[in-house]
């Protein structure tokens, strides 16, 4: 996520020049006649990090269904938690937790979508229904399902209106040649048993554009939008380490956490 935290310097520093052109902000030491410069200065470190080249990731080994699904990958990320209730407990949180559990959900989407209505879907979903359902009745489909270890989602992120409307939205898609102008998005969650009874919860989240334009239109999209993509999954996690967690009777929920 470094290359976003420089965009948003970037972008920082820009607005610093700016309010200094009118007041000059002491406490940054900017004085009146470098505010342009300062500006300048943010301008160029936000675009060269929205120009940072990109590089295609490949998975070492098969080593979860995600990598089966989408070995090759630009743009991704990855979190982990600890959880104090067994991989069956955590498998049926995972499936069961609401966009409302989830800290700052319907505002940061509401911000992605600049805060356009629209019909339900991951950007916005009903607040009491489980969010994977909502993904899996709208815009995604689901690529594996198995209990109480992974599961993978996946959709389309980026393509134009003539090449979606001939996309046949299925699983294979994820299996075949991707055609130019087409980004797909495969994210899972993944359950390992811990010591003491616990689970180990991972989720992580793979993008894979076609061709040089859909790479270069998605990175800029990618590092404006991954530091709240990082909050949102951090919180996800934290909702369903909740439920999985509140589901159980004390005695076993202290002797998970050991």
């Amino acid at each position: 996520m470094i290359d976003s935290l420089f965009v948003y310097a970037g972008f920082g520093l820009v607005a610093a020049g700016v309010v200094s052109r009118f007041r000059p902000l002491r406490f940054f030491r900017i004085r009146t006649r470098h505010a342009a410069a300062v500006s300048a200065g943010g301008l160029l470190i936000a675009a060269a990090a929205l120009a940072w080249p990109v590089r295609t990731k490949q998975a070492p080994a098969r080593l979860s269904t995600l990598d089966e699904w989408m070995p090759l990958w630009q743009f991704g990320e990855r979190h982990t938690i600890q959880i104090a209730a067994p991989p069956e407990e955590v498998f049926a949180a995972i499936r069961a937790v609401t966009a409302d559990e989830i800290f700052l959900f319907q505002t940061l989407t509401a911000i992605r979508r600049c805060g356009r209505p629209g019909p339900a879907d991951v950007l916005h979903p009903p607040g009491q229904q489980p969010l994977l359902d909502v993904a899996t009745q709208t815009t995604f489909v689901s690529l594996s399902d198995d209990p109480p270890r992974e599961l993978v989602i996946g959709t389309v992120i980026v393509a134009q209106a003539e090449t979606r409307a001939a996309l046949e939205f299925t699983p294979e898609l994820f299996r075949g040649p991707l055609p130019a102008g087409v980004a797909l998005a495969a994210m899972n969650f993944l359950v390992s048993p811990a010591a003491g009874g616990g689970s180990t919860l991972s989720t992580e989240t793979r993008v894979l554009a076609q061709g040089r334009s859909s790479v270069r239109r998605f990175a800029v999209y990618w590092r404006m939008i991954h530091p709240g993509s990082d909050i949102i999954r951090r919180s996800w996690l934290c909702a369903i380490r909740r439920r999985a967690e509140n589901e159980l009777p004390a005695a076993i929920r202290k002797s998970s956490s050991r």
